[in-house]
């Protein structure tokens, strides 16, 4: 592990992107020079608040995907096991994004030699129609005229068209009910270890990319991208080093007290109880990768033609999978009907596993989960 600061020399690039545009650079390296058949990232579709997946092919679109986009839902496994798994791919991960792929590489559903990995640091997102409701409330500003935000320093910034930039408490704003996603309020892992590098603002200075090198493969991209003059590096000094350090410990230290707060209040039962059985949480999960062919919605019984299990014991059998590999994304809160808090039920058993075996999962790497084999094959 080693840490750099990084920004671009393409100036469309550098103006566009955050904090430098280093990201960006890396990705147009990777296109340019064939290492890679396309970019995995996030590009606006209508306006901030909807960040979509985009798979970018030709580098000179690459100026589209640039910034951040803390709206946009958490679905980058999913996509590369189901979409892309014969492609070399490179993609930007959060954090529960890298968890994701590192627990589908472990089931072999992911092959890690197709894939370049850039995290980016993340205090965590907004849903997108709250996300407009809380600036038309607690900001002097129209939702509409944000171009781009930022969580920063325990604070959630938004820039709008006029240049100017308008800033409030997160804490302020999850008080009363907006702010970041739940599971984001309890998530523990800021930085993407896991990828090949992690990237952000959190001790960069103005207008550079703090970088941690994480492995030898991204070590390689950031010299492929110095070497093709897209790049430009330099070392940060120890007060840089000590600062990244600082907010990640503070957002980690907040991170256990909504733990603390939420845990015991969830009881599994009663909200299992409004389970209707849609499997909307199990279809949208990037680690069910088997739910095409899921015993939970078959019938056996030729009597009965809605055989397939009752909603409690569909909830009972996913967290018997769940408990140790669920990478806590919150996208089966977002698509629950019913507004159980799915993923709070399986966090919570996530830390009671980890608490006992050590094994976090998308994280851990001397702890095995359970039942894995390095030799196992579909059949």
């Amino acid at each position: 592990m080693s840490y750099i600061l990084a920004k671009s020399k393409n100036e469309d690039i550098l103006k566009a992107g955050e904090c430098g545009g280093a990201v960006t650079s890396i990705f147009k390296y990777l296109l340019d020079e064939g290492i890679v058949d396309g970019v995995l990232a996030l590009s606006p579709h209508d306006d901030v608040y909807d960040g979509i997946p985009t798979f970018v092919t030709n580098s000179e679109d690459l100026i589209n995907t640039a910034g951040s986009y803390h709206c946009a839902p958490t679905m980058i496994g999913d996509l590369i096991q189901k979409y892309f798994a014969d492609k070399k791919v490179a993609v930007a991960v959060k954090p529960c994004d890298i968890r994701s792929i590192d627990e589908l590489i472990k089931r072999h559903k992911i092959n890690p030699d197709n894939i370049y990995t850039v995290g980016l640091n993340c205090g965590g997102t907004v849903s997108p129609v709250s996300g407009r409701k809380m600036i038309d409330l607690f900001y002097e500003a129209s939702p509409d005229d944000v171009i781009s935000e930022e969580i920063d320093k325990g604070q959630f910034i938004i820039e709008l068209a006029d240049g100017s930039e308008e800033a409030v408490k997160i804490h302020d704003l999850e008080k009363e009910g907006y702010g970041r996603r739940n599971n984001c309020q309890r998530c523990d892992v800021k930085i993407p270890r896991k990828a090949n590098i992690a990237c952000g603002n959190w001790g960069a200075e103005d207008g550079w990319t703090f970088i941690e090198i994480n492995d030898d493969k991204g070590q390689k991209l950031i010299d492929g991208a110095k070497k093709a003059g897209i790049l430009e590096t330099k070392s940060p000094n120890e007060a840089a080093i000590e600062g990244r350090a600082k907010v990640e410990k503070i957002m980690i230290k907040m991170s256990k007290k909504n733990q603390e707060a939420t845990y015991p209040l969830v009881n599994e039962v009663e909200e299992w109880n409004r389970c209707i059985g849609c499997y909307a949480c199990r279809d949208v999960c990037p680690i069910c990768w088997c739910y095409k062919n899921c015993e939970l919605s078959k019938s056996y019984f030729k009597d009965d033609i809605i055989a397939s299990p009752m909603p409690i014991a569909f909830q009972g059998v996913r967290l018997s999978h769940m408990s140790f590999s669920c990478v806590d994304c919150g996208q089966c809160d977002d698509v629950c009907p019913m507004d159980i808090p799915v993923s709070l039920v399986f966090d919570k058993l996530q830390k009671k596993y980890q608490n006992r075996t050590g094994y976090l999962a998308g994280v851990s790497d001397d702890i095995k989960p359970p039942l894995y084999s390095p030799d196992k094959v579909e059949l």
